[in-house]
């Protein structure tokens, strides 16, 4: 088997709100090479890092808005967010679990941070990622997944070396808990010092490391630090890192859809006609209604 090597490494770009609870660095689409096409069917990618919020009455975050057409994923490292849409799906996730939300046809959302959470703040800290949908699922129904820490299937790594949690996808024959439309594998592997974990996917897929904690080296050579991200090629299937430090490492690994992309704010559709039907739609309230 060939092994994959890192294409390149991604210094984060500086932070930017998104309403004003999300302190992000925007890496999909970023740098050259990163934007929606090439980095399909990960086709946004915001990560909050550590950021302190003080104490608050109201809670942060942003308002009722709408999406059409792929899918949000929010991981959560640190703090609670709270998430209702207009198909009636909401929860809240707190440190180690997902809200998975697939827009489908077209459904409007909120995201807080939760209530309680807000009233102490604290650390903040989480991972958005958008999803495409290929066409045939572009008006599937709207639907909502809130994976709880419980609910995370799990690799044990041997030596005590560390866990690989798996949300989507598989791993050493574990599956994970969510399901998608395409082929994803998403997971966060968490290594002590030292700790090694061997990764196998086609070499076509769409393949990034995100260093949430620590910092990792990839395949003996390459040093990922802290809040970078490894992008890596397309020619091998198999990699191994290794924590040189502890480390919780974001895994993304998924088959390009290969078709037409045309995104505009909300909405991520495969031709300018389909974008103009979404604002139609949006603004003749075919997404429901939210408070």
């Amino acid at each position: 088997m060939k092994t994959k090597n890192v294409d390149f490494i991604v210094t984060p770009n500086p932070p930017h709100f998104v309403g004003d609870g999300f302190r992000v660095h925007n890496f999909i689409p970023g740098v050259q090479g990163m934007d929606m096409q090439s980095m399909d069917p990960f086709i946004m990618m915001d990560y909050n890092s550590k950021h302190v919020f003080p104490p608050a009455d109201k809670p942060k975050g942003v308002g009722v808005h709408p999406h059409k057409g792929f899918e949000t994923v929010t991981i959560a490292y640190k703090g609670k967010v709270e998430h209702h849409d207009s198909s009636g799906g909401g929860g809240i996730i707190g440190e180690g679990e997902i809200q998975w939300m697939t827009a489908g046809k077209g459904v409007l959302h909120k995201e807080f941070h939760e209530k309680e959470w807000s009233k102490t703040g604290g650390i903040f800290q989480m991972v958005q990622l958008w999803v495409n949908l290929p066409k045939k699922d572009k008006s599937t129904a709207p639907k909502y997944q809130a994976v709880q820490y419980d609910e995370i299937s799990r690799v044990e790594l041997p030596n005590n070396a560390g866990t690989i949690e798996v949300i989507a996808g598989e791993h050493q024959g574990v599956k994970g808990t969510a399901s998608t439309f395409t082929p994803i594998h998403m997971m966060n592997a968490k290594l002590k010092k030292g700790g090694k974990a061997e990764f196998n996917f086609p070499a076509n897929y769409t393949t990034t490391l995100l260093l949430i904690e620590g910092s990792i080296r990839v395949n003996g050579k390459e040093e990922i630090p802290t809040e970078h991200l490894a992008l890596m090629d397309r020619d091998g299937e198999h990699f191994e890192i290794e924590a040189t430090e502890d480390t919780i490492v974001l895994v993304l690994s998924g088959e390009p859809i290969n078709e037409p992309i045309a995104a505009h704010g909300p909405f991520v559709m495969n031709t300018r006609e389909e974008l103009v039907e979404a604002f139609q739609d949006f603004n003749e309230g075919k997404f429901g209604t939210l408070e």
